[in-house]
């Protein structure tokens, strides 16, 4: 059945108190947008739009980044979410099948509850998404009479005994594309708003013979987020159940509850996490690796049997192949380790590739950055980069090749030769005792100043 998402992201967000738009606020390391189009996603939809309003740029921009097949419209004036609705048409009227309408600060619409609402357009020709509040406050109220939907009823449009039902609107509605967007263009602003509202499709339909129904979720897949303090309750709702699931699908997680996921956060089964881990975006774990305390990940690939930190630092484009050791204080930047390398302490290897088995001592650093472009270093297989090691790239060290201690490479090295780039040492007999006594002399004459 063929699906498109309408997914409404014009409003500014005042209470967010934010120059931002709100749908651009980020909860798991990704913008609210995007988690509504991620479980939209799930129903492989054949068009997504998204209508834009304040930030519309901005906005378009980060849907595009999520995919770039989505199309975005401009709501200008907003007149509420019928019109928002609206603008929508010119792309998706003539589209065969369903329609979906999700919100952009809705994060946590669950892909089952969507999959649940278009099974209900078998019985229902407007099926809107419902839930029990346990403060119902200010939701628009569902009017039922047994599994049929009267009517939804805007708070301030409804009486003391329509406020008093706790069953309430999500917002998210689904319908035949068509009938969706004939049902809108009937939509009058006669409110207490003087707002074209999208709920006044039910009554309408119901006009005309079609039945309306509700499928319910859960209170906390349809939390809103509209002020920094609900944004913070976002965050703690996603991570708790991300750790959830992550404990179900067989990950040791050492201290669940110091470790913070991304959206986009894969991570196989029997690998583990240790404490005060940070994912950011485009993560993977795979399975049996093992990432130790205090460590961020962002943008980065980590094969099975490898073992990340302490206190290891892994930036995006960087891929550890099985068995990689990347240990305490190392920073690894947009490179390739094969097989084997081992990289134990206080270093930073930077638009490189590594070749298997290689040892890398402490304190390396790829010097990848003349402050106008970036260059590669390649370190081939089996070789032993001595401790202090500083690579100035472009730079190649073949094979079996050794770097002494302390040096400092511009000029490629052949396969299994050594290199020695450091300057010749001199020592100087007696002098240290007199440069002591000359020191001394000079502080304790400033301290009788």
């Amino acid at each position: 059945m063929p699906v498109s998402l309408i997914v409404l992201a014009a409003g500014m967000g005042t209470r967010m108190n934010s120059d931002l738009p709100k749908v651009l606020h980020k909860v798991a390391a990704a913008p609210l947008l995007h988690h509504a189009l991620q479980a939209g996603a799930s129903l492989s939809p054949d068009k997504v739009v998204v209508v834009t309003g304040h930030g519309a740029e901005e906005v378009a921009r980060a849907a595009r980044d999520y995919d770039e097949a989505i199309e975005t419209v401009l709501q200008e004036p907003q007149l509420g979410t019928a019109h928002a609705v609206a603008q929508a048409a010119p792309l998706l009227a003539d589209a065969p099948g369903e329609a979906i309408v999700l919100y952009g600060d809705t994060p946590f619409i669950r892909p089952e509850t969507l999959q649940a609402m278009l099974e209900a357009r078998a019985r229902h020709g407007v099926v809107v998404l419902g839930f029990h509040a346990q403060d119902p406050g200010r939701y628009g109220r569902l009017l039922t009479a047994g599994d049929e939907l009267r009517a939804i009823r805007e708070f301030k449009d409804a009486t003391d005994e329509e406020r008093a039902i706790t069953l309430c609107n999500s917002g998210v509605i689904c319908a035949e594309t068509r009938t969706l967007f004939s049902l809108v263009a009937e939509v009058g602003n006669d409110n207490a708003s003087g707002e074209y509202y999208l709920t006044d499709i039910v009554e309408l339909a119901r006009k005309r013979g079609l039945s309306a129904g509700v499928v319910i979720c859960d209170e906390t897949e349809t939390m809103g987020i509209n002020t920094r303090a609900e944004l913070a309750q976002a965050e703690a709702a996603f991570q708790a159940r991300a750790r959830a699931e992550a404990l179900d699908n067989g990950v040791t997680l050492t201290a669940p509850e110091t470790v913070f996921f991304a959206l986009d956060t894969v991570i196989g089964r029997d690998a583990i996490i240790g404490p005060n881990v940070l994912f950011g975006p485009g993560v993977t774990i795979e399975s049996g690796a093992e990432i130790k305390g205090f460590c961020h990940l962002e943008g980065c690939h980590v094969s099975r049997g490898a073992d990340v930190g302490p206190f290891a630092r892994l930036r995006p484009g960087a891929e550890l192949a099985e068995d990689v050791h990347v240990g305490n204080f190392v920073e690894i930047k947009n490179a390739i380790l094969d097989e084997g390398v081992k990289v134990g302490h206080l270093t930073y290897i930077g638009d490189a590739d590594v070749g298997e088995f290689t040892n890398i001592g402490a304190g390396t650093v790829t010097c990848n950055y003349d402050g106008v472009m970036k260059h590669r270093t390649r370190i081939g297989k089996r070789a032993f980069i001595g401790s202090d090691t500083m690579l100035v790239a472009p730079v190649t060290v073949g094979d079996g090749a050794m770097t002494g201690s302390g040096s400092v490479i511009t000029e490629d090295v052949p396969a299994e030769a050594v290199a020695l780039g450091r300057a010749k040492q001199v020592n100087k007999p007696g002098l240290a005792a007199k440069l002591f006594e000359r020191l001394r002399a000079i502080k304790a004459a400033k301290g009788k100043a």
